[in-house]
């Protein structure tokens, strides 16, 4: 079957994943809360500017949006008895793998969109660029890619991939220069560069606030590595966890 037919097919499985997972009142409405209330959290009485408000919020959001729902989607159709019924049609693991990195993918741009216009609205439209919109897209890829390696262990119980979800997107989300600048962590900076959280804020902040640490073409560069690389580690995840969901 060529490469074309699977696409097809994986835009099939990103199709009836936003029908059931995503586009639903209390997902929407959840992907724009919790980012907010954390960063609210983090603001509430101390001062400072939107042009270094805005790139944390982005990237905060464009993270814990894509990286929501893409983690359960496995465990969640192994118990109910659907993941055996897609690995046995015509599509490659990787067709379905894609399919459900796209359909995070999209949602995790809807929400970001929004705060996007936000921000246009506050700052105007010098702060959106080519650099950010091609940055922003390789992101929510490279994330919803992590939140599919994150989905690998061979279990139907979503909760016990939400818990390791959890312990792995919030250290990421506090380590990644989202409250506070690279330049400002002293000798622990070094702890961010393992975060791909931390080169989407970092692009973010070049294009909103004129400040970066690292050049843009590395941010976009590191991006897209992480992106290939937590691909291949989700396929090849899925691949050797297969056997045990049935």
């Amino acid at each position: 079957m060529n490469i074309i037919e699977q696409l097809r097919r994986s835009w099939a499985i990103t199709k009836k994943d936003l029908s059931v997972f995503y586009l639903k009142g209390p997902v929407v409405i959840s992907g724009l809360l919790i980012p907010s209330f954390l960063f609210i959290a983090f603001v509430f009485g101390r001062k400072f500017s939107l042009e270094f408000l805005i790139p944390g919020l982005l990237g905060m959001a464009l993270f814990v949006t894509v990286s929501s729902i893409g983690p359960v989607i496995a465990p969640w159709e192994t118990r109910m008895r659907t993941f055996e019924r897609l690995v046995s049609a015509p599509i490659a693991l990787w067709a379905i793998i894609l399919g459900d990195i796209m359909a995070s993918l999209l949602f995790g741009l809807f929400i970001t969109l929004f705060i996007v216009c936000v921000s246009v609205i506050l700052l105007g439209t010098g702060i959106l660029s080519l650099t950010l919109i091609v940055g922003t897209i390789l992101a929510a890829f490279c994330f919803s890619s992590l939140g599919l390696v994150i989905s690998a262990p061979p279990t139907d119980n979503p909760s016990n991939i939400m818990m390791l979800s959890s312990l792995i997107k919030f250290p990421l989300i506090f380590i990644s220069g989202v409250f506070v600048p690279i330049s400002e962590m002293g000798q622990w900076k070094i702890i961010s560069f393992i975060s791909p959280l931390t080169y989407y804020t970092d692009l973010a902040r070049y294009s909103v606030e004129g400040s970066n640490y690292f050049s843009p073409n590395v941010d976009l560069l590191v991006l897209f590595g992480f992106s290939i690389l937590f691909f291949v580690i989700a396929v090849k995840g899925h691949k050797k966890s297969l056997s045990k969901r049935f």
